[in-house]
C-alpha cells in the first residue's frame, strides 16, 4: 500500500490528507480531489504543475508543459493532425468518384488478375503500398462518413493527451495492423478498403487512457461493445479482420506510451510501436509466402 493510500485502495489528496480520491494529476501523477483538479486537454493537473509548467524535474526543460506520454505539449491548434488525416480522407474519397481506376490501384488486395487494369495486381505482387493506401480509402458516403466521425470524436482528445507524432504513429500503425490481419485472413482476390482498422486502433487507445486516467470505462466500454455488434451483424459486408487488428494494435500501443515510469517510457513507447510493426510485417511475409 502506497503512502497516503485509505484501506479501500483509494489514496489521499496530497494537499488534503484524509480526502480520498481515484483521480491524479496528468503530469506528477500525485493523487488530487476536486478541489484541487485543474482540467486541461485531458485528465486533470494539479495546481503546483499548472503553475510551474510540467511540476517535475530541473532545468531549462522542467518549465515546458508535457502531457501524459511524457511528451512537450505544442502550440498551435491541439487536434491538427486530426484535422489533416480527415481531410486526406475526404479528398481521396472525392478522387475516387471523379478519377476511374484510382480505387482498383490503391484497395487492399492479396492477389488477382483485374480486368480494368489488363495486369495481375496486388500485395503478394510487390504491391506493399496498398497495406497503407487502403486505409485512407472509401467508396460510399456512410462508410467515410461514419469513419470520419469515429476519427474525430476519438482523434482529438488522444492526438492532446499523447502529442503529434505519438498519435500519428498509434493511427497509422493500427491502421496498417487491421490491413494486415485482412490480408493474412481474407481470401487473395477479396479487396478491403477503409479507416475502420485505425479508428477501432483509436478506440482500444482510448480504453487504455481512460483506465490510466482512472476515468468510468463505462461509456467507452459501450462504445466498443456497440461497434463490435454491428461488426459481427454486417459481417459479411464488414472487414472484422481489420477492426480486431487495429483495436488490438491500438491498444497495446496506448499501453505502452501511457504506462510504467517516466524515465523508462520513450524506451516502452517506441518499443509497443516496434513490436506492433513487426508483428505486422511478419503476418505480410507469411502471407505472401503462402500466395506466391
Amino acid at each position: 500500500m502506497e503512502q497516503g493510500q485509505a484501506p479501500n485502495g483509494l489514496s489521499s489528496c496530497y494537499r488534503h490528507p484524509g480526502v480520498e480520491t481515484g483521480v491524479r494529476c496528468t503530469r506528477c501523477e500525485r493523487p488530487i480531489c476536486p478541489d484541487c483538479m485543474v482540467g486541461a486537454s485531458v485528465g486533470f493537473q494539479c495546481p503546483e504543475c499548472v503553475r510551474n509548467g510540467s511540476g517535475t524535474g530541473h532545468g531549462p526543460d522542467a518549465a515546458r508543459p508535457r502531457n501524459i506520454a511524457g511528451g512537450a505539449i505544442a502550440g498551435g491548434d491541439r487536434q491538427l493532425v486530426t484535422k489533416v488525416l480527415i481531410g486526406i480522407n475526404l479528398l481521396v474519397f472525392l478522387g475516387g468518384l471523379f478519377f476511374s481506376g484510382l480505387v482498383d490501384e490503391l484497395v487492399l488486395i492479396g492477389l488477382a488478375f483485374d480486368p480494368e487494369l489488363f495486369r495481375v495486381v496486388g500485395v503478394a505482387d510487390g504491391e506493399w503500398y496498398r497495406l497503407l493506401t487502403a486505409v485512407f480509402l472509401h467508396q460510399e458516403v456512410w462508410h467515410v462518413g461514419f469513419n470520419m466521425i469515429g476519427l474525430w470524436v476519438l482523434g482529438g482528445p488522444l492526438e492532446a493527451a499523447l502529442g503529434r507524432v505519438r498519435y500519428l504513429a498509434l493511427y497509422l500503425l493500427s491502421g496498417l495492423a487491421g490491413s494486415a490481419l485482412t490480408y493474412a485472413i481474407v481470401a487473395p482476390n477479396q479487396p478491403s478498403l477503409g479507416a475502420s482498422g485505425a479508428v477501432f486502433g483509436l478506440m482500444g487507445a482510448t480504453f487504455v487512457l481512460f483506465r490510466r486516467l482512472r476515468y468510468d470505462l463505462r461509456p467507452v466500454l459501450g462504445l466498443i461493445v456497440l461497434n463490435v455488434l454491428i461488426t459481427v451483424v454486417f459481417r459479411e459486408v464488414i472487414a472484422w479482420e481489420a477492426h480486431l487488428g487495429g483495436l488490438v494494435a491500438g491498444a497495446v500501443i496506448a499501453y505502452g506510451m501511457v504506462s510504467g515510469p517516466r524515465g523508462k517510457r520513450p524506451l516502452l513507447q517506441w518499443g509497443a510501436c516496434a513490436l506492433v510493426l513487426a508483428a505486422t510485417v511478419v503476418m505480410v511475409v507469411m502471407r505472401t509466402t503462402a500466395l506466391v
